[in-house]
């Protein structure tokens, strides 16, 4: 597929997409949906990217759905639109939480709205010194249509999440660390440079178990803790037939590096 909106690069073992729209703040528009979910295929299938990096180009991260585009539409269809796409956000958002290899937000500005609800799918999150990141829908009569009033609440606790709602404020990147939503926070013009790190700290590990950490330690969230125990010890037997497991635990003996095959 030939993207338009994105840009799809690999970099040592990331595959980085990057929302390509500079002048609309990489709003989030049909076609970039579309490719968006192309590019997501792309990564999967691709046996030598062990993580994705989502990030933006120029000033913004990404300021949310596209209001120019749904304002441009006929009245008469406006709110049939307008549910249509928020339907496709929303199948969006979700393979994107639920994708199965690490993902990580590389916030490089303004992230709002949209652009917020993408940083809370992502697992981990690097963001450069200048980002700002809130939620945004108050300023313009909206309420979140991307999963942020689920999301957001969970991962920074409800009362920080209500001031971010209520008054559409952006904070520093740098504020939202002990929140819980930020990672790291890379000095001014170094991003890429920090993910890289992270996307190489990654690839040294197997890529089964990470995808089983990641699928453990999001359904824990959604059920008791014996529950998640007990989910926890099913995996693990299951997980000692595996041949990276096997692998990690001779290199350890034989005190060498692991080569994990993801299987």
């Amino acid at each position: 597929m030939e993207y338009l909106d994105i840009d799809y690069e690999k970099r040592g073992r990331g595959a980085w997409i990057r929302l390509n729209r500079p002048g609309a703040l990489n709003t989030l528009s049909p076609r970039l949906v579309e490719e968006f979910d192309a590019a997501l295929t792309d990564a999967l299938h691709d046996s030598e990217v062990i993580s994705v990096v989502v990030t933006g180009t120029g000033r913004a991260f990404c300021a949310g759905a596209d209001l120019k585009f749904l304002g441009e539409l006929p009245e008469q269809e406006r709110a049939a639109s307008t549910a249509a796409f928020l339907e496709r956000v929303f199948k969006l958002m979700l393979r994107l939480e639920k994708f199965p290899k690490p993902v990580i937000a590389a916030v490089n500005g303004i992230a709002t709205g949209g652009g917020m609800e993408l940083v809370l799918c992502c697992d981990l999150v690097v963001a450069d010194a200048t980002a700002r990141l809130g939620d945004g829908h108050a300023n313009y009569g909206l309420l979140p249509g991307g999963g942020a009033s689920v999301r957001l609440p969970r991962k920074i606790g409800p009362t920080r999440a209500k001031y971010l709602f209520f008054t559409g404020e952006l904070l520093p990147a740098a504020e939202l660390v002990a929140a819980g939503l930020v990672n790291e926070v890379a000095p001014e013009g170094e991003l890429p440079a920090a993910v890289d790190r992270l996307v190489g700290k990654l690839s040294t590990k197997s890529p089964l178990g990470l995808r089983g950490m990641k699928v453990l330690a999001d359904d824990s969230l959604e059920q008791p803790a014996e529950l998640a125990l007990r989910a926890e010890l099913v995996a693990g037997a299951l997980h000692s037939h595996s041949f990276d497991m096997q692998e990690g635990v001779a290199a350890f003996n034989e005190r060498r590096k692991p080569r994990f095959r993801g299987v």
